[in-house]
């Protein structure tokens, strides 16, 4: 058993509490490759949820230093609709976050960080970066801020002012790296942080984040959650092992069904060429006048 607690019930219980605010930092830090500073942590809607879907789902809302805001969700159990519960997410906080009677220059810049541990979509990367752009039908060319926008605004492009989403596919990266990015992938997968670990961060995982540091109330309740994910997992794995015997058993019946009409056919073939009359033909493979006429 990993020597630290999994991330997701570390966001749930610990994280929230400003000395911890320095894991959460350096993983944002690691991710969107710039220093993030939290200002404070938000309402989140994990707050108001049932105990399956605390062990299931976990999300975090904070605020950095910039007024941008940061919602962190954990998705442990698969989710077919997952992209549209990203876009419902953002687009409740870009609603809560302005004021009635405010410009549309005062919506947030939000951020939305997924860390799913199921297969989300068909990909081969681990990490996917998603913004918005704007782009030509006829010129192919990406619609740009005037020079007035970007004094006003104080960026540089279209993108940076709507949402961006990140997903992390860490279900199946289990390679330790050099990497920083690629370093916290690894502990998210496994809850484990070798010694040589550098990425921002992970430094104050291995002190904040340690099993042993937990009372013995915080372990029982922490291994309750464990049983929960392992049960959501081996309901995963059994789901994907049904489908694909289901997929082999259909296989094998479309594949001897495929064989057994060529047969026909080839029959139908070789009678046709001995002058055989289509009716016996039909009576002999079971085929239609049809079918004797297209072998």
């Amino acid at each position: 058993m990993a020597d630290y607690i999994r991330f997701d019930w570390a966001m749930k219980r610990l994280l929230r509490d400003k000395a911890n605010y320095g894991v959460i930092e350096g993983l944002l830090t690691t991710l969107l490759n710039e220093k993030i500073t939290i200002r404070r942590m938000l309402e989140s809607e994990s707050n108001q949820e049932e105990e399956y879907d605390k062990s299931n789902r976990v999300d975090i809302l904070a605020e950095d230093s910039k007024g941008r805001l940061i919602l962190f969700e954990i998705q442990n159990n698969n989710e077919y609709a997952y992209f549209q519960r990203m876009l419902f997410g953002v687009s409740k906080l870009v609603t809560e976050y302005i004021r009635r009677g405010q410009g549309y220059e005062n919506i947030r810049k939000i951020y939305s960080i997924n860390i799913v541990y199921f297969a989300l979509g068909a990909g081969k990367d681990i990490v996917y970066h998603g913004t918005t752009e704007f782009r030509g039908i006829h010129n192919n060319d990406i619609l740009q801020l005037s020079p007035f926008q970007r004094e006003k605004f104080e960026v540089d492009t279209v993108s940076q002012l709507y949402p961006e989403y990140y997903i992390l596919r860490v279900n199946d990266f289990d390679k330790w790296s050099k990497y920083p990015l690629e370093q916290w992938i690894y502990f998210l997968n496994t809850g484990d942080i070798p010694e040589d670990a550098d990425a921002p961060g992970l430094g104050e995982a291995r002190k904040r984040l340690a099993i042993d540091s937990l009372t013995k109330a915080e372990k029982n309740a922490y291994y309750r959650h464990l049983d929960n994910v392992v049960i959501l997992r081996d309901n995963i794995t059994t789901e994907r092992a049904e489908g694909r015997a289901e997929g082999r058993a259909e296989g094998r019946v479309e594949g001897r069904a495929e064989g057994r009409a060529e047969e026909k056919l080839e029959i139908a073939r070789n009678l046709k060429a001995c002058g055989v009359d289509v009716v016996t033909i039909m009576s002999a493979t079971g085929l239609s006048a049809e079918e004797v006429e297209k072998a």
